[in-house]
Protein backbone atom coordinates (compact mmCIF):
# COMPACT_ATOMS: atom_id res chain seq x y z
CA UNK A 1 0.00 0.00 0.00
CA UNK A 2 1.03 3.32 -0.78
CA UNK A 3 1.93 5.82 1.39
CA UNK A 4 0.00 8.73 2.50
CA UNK A 5 1.05 12.52 1.25
CA UNK A 6 1.12 13.42 5.26
CA UNK A 7 3.43 10.42 5.59
CA UNK A 8 5.60 11.10 2.77
CA UNK A 9 6.30 14.62 3.12
CA UNK A 10 9.72 15.51 4.80
CA UNK A 11 9.97 11.66 5.56
CA UNK A 12 14.35 10.76 4.85
CA UNK A 13 15.09 8.40 2.45
CA UNK A 14 18.60 6.87 2.17
CA UNK A 15 21.54 7.03 3.22
CA UNK A 16 22.58 4.96 0.10
CA UNK A 17 26.26 4.66 -0.49
CA UNK A 18 28.10 5.09 -3.64
CA UNK A 19 32.10 4.79 -4.39
CA UNK A 20 32.71 6.83 -7.62
CA UNK A 21 35.29 4.91 -9.62
CA UNK A 22 36.55 5.59 -12.42
CA UNK A 23 35.60 3.59 -15.27
CA UNK A 24 31.70 5.33 -13.91
CA UNK A 25 33.22 8.68 -14.10
CA UNK A 26 34.43 7.82 -17.67
CA UNK A 27 30.73 6.16 -19.05
CA UNK A 28 29.07 8.71 -17.33
CA UNK A 29 31.22 11.75 -19.74
CA UNK A 30 30.57 9.17 -22.98
CA UNK A 31 27.10 9.34 -22.28
CA UNK A 32 26.52 12.87 -22.03
CA UNK A 33 29.13 13.12 -25.09
CA UNK A 34 31.58 15.43 -23.16
CA UNK A 35 35.34 14.14 -23.67
CA UNK A 36 37.02 17.07 -21.34
CA UNK A 37 40.05 15.47 -20.00
CA UNK A 38 39.23 16.96 -16.53
CA UNK A 39 36.41 14.47 -16.11
CA UNK A 40 39.83 11.98 -15.53
CA UNK A 41 40.27 13.43 -11.75
CA UNK A 42 36.40 14.60 -10.99
CA UNK A 43 32.90 14.09 -12.09
CA UNK A 44 31.11 16.12 -14.96
CA UNK A 45 28.42 18.69 -13.51
CA UNK A 46 25.61 16.59 -13.77
CA UNK A 47 26.70 13.40 -12.16
CA UNK A 48 24.97 13.65 -8.72
CA UNK A 49 22.01 12.62 -11.19
CA UNK A 50 22.71 9.32 -11.61
CA UNK A 51 23.07 8.24 -7.71
CA UNK A 52 19.73 7.75 -7.02
CA UNK A 53 17.46 7.03 -4.15
CA UNK A 54 15.69 3.82 -5.01
CA UNK A 55 13.47 4.22 -2.16
CA UNK A 56 12.73 7.62 -2.96
CA UNK A 57 11.72 7.50 -6.15
CA UNK A 58 9.65 4.13 -5.90
CA UNK A 59 7.49 6.48 -2.88
CA UNK A 60 7.30 9.14 -5.84
CA UNK A 61 6.19 6.62 -8.19
CA UNK A 62 4.15 4.50 -6.84
CA UNK A 63 2.01 7.79 -5.14
CA UNK A 64 -1.71 7.97 -5.89
CA UNK A 65 -3.78 6.24 -9.04
CA UNK A 66 -2.02 8.48 -11.99
CA UNK A 67 -0.70 6.71 -14.81
CA UNK A 68 1.94 8.65 -16.27
CA UNK A 69 4.77 10.93 -15.03
CA UNK A 70 7.73 12.96 -16.43
CA UNK A 71 10.81 14.67 -15.06
CA UNK A 72 9.91 18.57 -14.49
CA UNK A 73 13.17 19.06 -14.02
CA UNK A 74 16.52 19.20 -11.66
CA UNK A 75 18.15 22.11 -9.86
CA UNK A 76 21.55 21.18 -8.99
CA UNK A 77 23.64 23.51 -6.68
CA UNK A 78 27.32 22.57 -6.40
CA UNK A 79 30.08 23.09 -3.24
CA UNK A 80 32.57 20.58 -4.11
CA UNK A 81 34.26 18.79 -6.97
CA UNK A 82 33.02 15.00 -6.46
CA UNK A 83 36.56 13.75 -7.12
CA UNK A 84 37.27 9.95 -8.22
CA UNK A 85 37.60 7.87 -5.40
CA UNK A 86 35.09 9.57 -3.49
CA UNK A 87 32.84 7.25 -1.35
CA UNK A 88 28.89 9.61 -1.67
CA UNK A 89 26.79 9.23 0.66
CA UNK A 90 22.96 10.30 -0.89
CA UNK A 91 19.93 10.95 1.26
CA UNK A 92 16.50 13.12 0.39
CA UNK A 93 13.11 14.00 1.36
CA UNK A 94 9.89 15.03 -0.22
CA UNK A 95 9.37 18.66 0.54
CA UNK A 96 6.36 19.41 -1.30
CA UNK A 97 3.26 18.01 -3.15
CA UNK A 98 0.76 19.96 -4.81
CA UNK A 99 -1.96 19.04 -7.44
CA UNK A 100 -2.74 21.48 -10.25
CA UNK A 101 -5.35 21.25 -13.21
CA UNK A 102 -3.69 21.24 -16.48
CA UNK A 103 -4.73 19.77 -20.38
CA UNK A 104 -4.78 16.24 -19.20
CA UNK A 105 -6.82 16.07 -16.31
CA UNK A 106 -5.20 16.77 -13.00
CA UNK A 107 -1.47 17.04 -12.08
CA UNK A 108 0.67 15.94 -8.75
CA UNK A 109 3.45 17.74 -8.71
CA UNK A 110 6.35 16.08 -6.81
CA UNK A 111 9.31 18.05 -5.31
CA UNK A 112 12.46 16.13 -3.52
CA UNK A 113 15.57 17.60 -2.22
CA UNK A 114 18.75 15.23 -2.03
CA UNK A 115 22.18 15.73 -0.36
CA UNK A 116 25.26 14.44 -1.41
CA UNK A 117 28.18 14.42 0.87
CA UNK A 118 31.87 12.84 0.66
CA UNK A 119 33.80 10.79 2.91
CA UNK A 120 34.90 13.59 4.42
CA UNK A 121 31.52 14.65 5.79
CA UNK A 122 31.39 17.62 3.72
CA UNK A 123 28.30 18.46 1.44
CA UNK A 124 29.11 18.33 -1.86
CA UNK A 125 26.06 19.11 -3.83
CA UNK A 126 22.36 19.17 -3.70
CA UNK A 127 19.68 18.50 -6.04
CA UNK A 128 16.21 20.17 -6.02
CA UNK A 129 13.83 17.38 -8.80
CA UNK A 130 10.30 17.86 -9.86
CA UNK A 131 8.42 14.75 -10.86
CA UNK A 132 4.97 15.62 -12.78
CA UNK A 133 2.46 12.94 -13.09
CA UNK A 134 -0.71 12.85 -14.50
Amino acid sequence: MAESKETLLNKEFGPVVYDVEKWWAKKFAEAIDDPNPAWQKVTPPTFPTALILDDLDKAIHSYGSYTAGLNGGNELEYFKPIRIGDTITVTGKIVNMKERSGKLGTMLIIISELSYTNQKGELVAKCRNTSIKY
